[in-house]
């Protein structure tokens, strides 16, 4: 069976098969092609030949006909390929039918993302969520197991380390990890409902960086609060866990949150796995939707985020659309613009006061801005300001505290007697 290995000299050898169908066209199979490409090669997997398929009729057995999976087969072998990899998900009974017709092995797009996440999980919630799909996905592919699991690389929930090559595990077994791992999630969704409530009575407005894998939201939460310091990396899923740091503002205080990478064919199992990280995506009170400008596949990669955000349920309505990476059009960029969405580079710093101040005013738009005199008698007023407004600054004088907030409409009515100007 092949191993992979980080150094390139040793480098698993893959061929990879695009499928097509009648919903997608060439130009999009060669897309997602490429992709695959790219996520192997994140996985440290060599790319020595490619080809894409037409799928007219799904067969049981094989997905493809029996001529066509001979003739692939042999295009891999002439390419001494240690592997293949489909770009579209096999059954259990598929992808073992590949490997005895071929002698190699044989994974999916779901696998091999599956192993990305497990080579960037990094805290013990990541690691859990990791975890949960890599065993749901495992679990009815048992005879699988010895070829896919010994790629794992992340140190997972219960795993013995970085490259086990055989992990025994029964059916019995697995399902009793799942049980575990999806007992202690339950704990990681209870603390986050605990603090998104906390988070609620402060009245602090919430907003989530989404969109395509490496569309550099890392780079741009470090941008726009500066003292983020979240790690960045220029590959496929750098960001597992969500982040969250605080942006002031003029109008006062925001919080943004660096979520996970979206992907085309996201595998159903890691959409579920990753709900609790996910909840801030759903939850916010604004969406900054960033996508990659340099990247040709741009409009794809936009759309393709709109879907998972809709297959999620998160409102798409209260968003703000982000073009990042400017710097590399040079010139270009007046091809390109488009009404209502705010260019930046994060690298640069070149529209990162706009797109401040954009957000500052998509969040306060259901608000109003008050100056209230509140007397010491009724100082409990204040402290509701502070619980669901936002307070801006706050002075005394003599028995009066004088408090400039925004708020929202809901709350004008307990306020109004305290109204010295709007």
């Amino acid at each position: 069976m092949s191993k992979t290995y980080e150094t390139a000299q040793n480098a698993e050898k893959a061929f990879l098969v695009g499928i097509r169908d009648k919903n997608i066209g060439k130009l999009e199979g060669d897309s997602l092609l490429l992709e695959l490409g790219s996520l192997a090669s994140t996985l440290g997997i060599e790319t020595v030949g490619t080809s894409l398929v037409t799928l007219k009729d799904k067969n049981p057995a094989t997905l493809l006909g029996s001529g066509k999976v001979e003739e692939l087969v042999n295009l891999a072998k002439d390419v001494y390929a240690d592997s293949i990899i489909i770009d579209g998900p096999l059954s259990p009974i598929q992808q073992r039918n590949w490997e005895k017709i071929s002698g190699l092995s044989v994974y999916d797009r779901s696998e091999l993302i599956i192993d990305i996440f497990a080579s960037r999980a990094r805290t013990r919630e990541a690691s859990l969520q990791v975890e949960l799909a890599r065993l749901r996905y495992f679990l009815p592919r048992l005879a699988h197991s010895y070829s896919g699991l010994h790629r794992q690389k992340g140190g997972s929930y219960g795993t013995k380390g970085s490259g086990e090559q055989k992990i025994e595990l029964d059916r019995r077994e697995i399902s009793r990890k799942i049980s575990d791992i999806e007992e202690e999630l339950e704990g990681v969704r209870r603390s986050r409902s605990v603090q998104r409530k906390k988070r609620e009575r402060l009245a602090i407005k919430r907003a989530a960086l989404v969109g395509y894998t490496n569309a550099g939201k890392s780079s741009l939460l470090n941008a726009i609060a500066p003292k983020a310091e979240v790690l960045t990396e220029d590959k496929l899923f750098a960001t597992l866990d969500p982040t969250t740091r605080r942006l002031d503002t003029s109008g006062g205080s925001i919080l943004v949150s660096d979520t996970v990478g979206f992907i085309r064919r996201l595998p159903h199992g890691l959409i579920e796995a990753f709900k609790a990280s996910l909840e801030e995506v759903v939850d916010a009170d604004l969406l900054i939707h960033v996508v990659d400008l340099s990247d040709p596949e741009a409009d794809i990669q936009e759309k393709a985020s709109l879907e998972v955000l809709a297959g999620l349920g998160a409102d798409s309505s209260k968003s703000l659309l982000v073009y990042n990476k400017i710097d590399k059009l040079a010139n270009n960029i007046n091809t390109v613009q488009r009404p209502g969405a705010i260019y930046v580079s994060a690298k640069s710093g070149k529209g990162i006061p706009e797109l401040i101040a954009a957000i500052e005013a998509a969040l306060s738009e259901d608000e109003k801005e008050l100056l209230l005199e509140i007397p010491a008698r009724d100082y409990a007023v204040a402290a509701l300001l502070y619980r669901e407004a936002r307070v801006i600054s706050e002075e005394h004088i003599g028995e009066l505290t004088i408090i400039r907030c925004k708020l929202p409409d809901r709350l004008l009515s307990k306020v109004k007697p305290y109204i010295k100007q709007a």
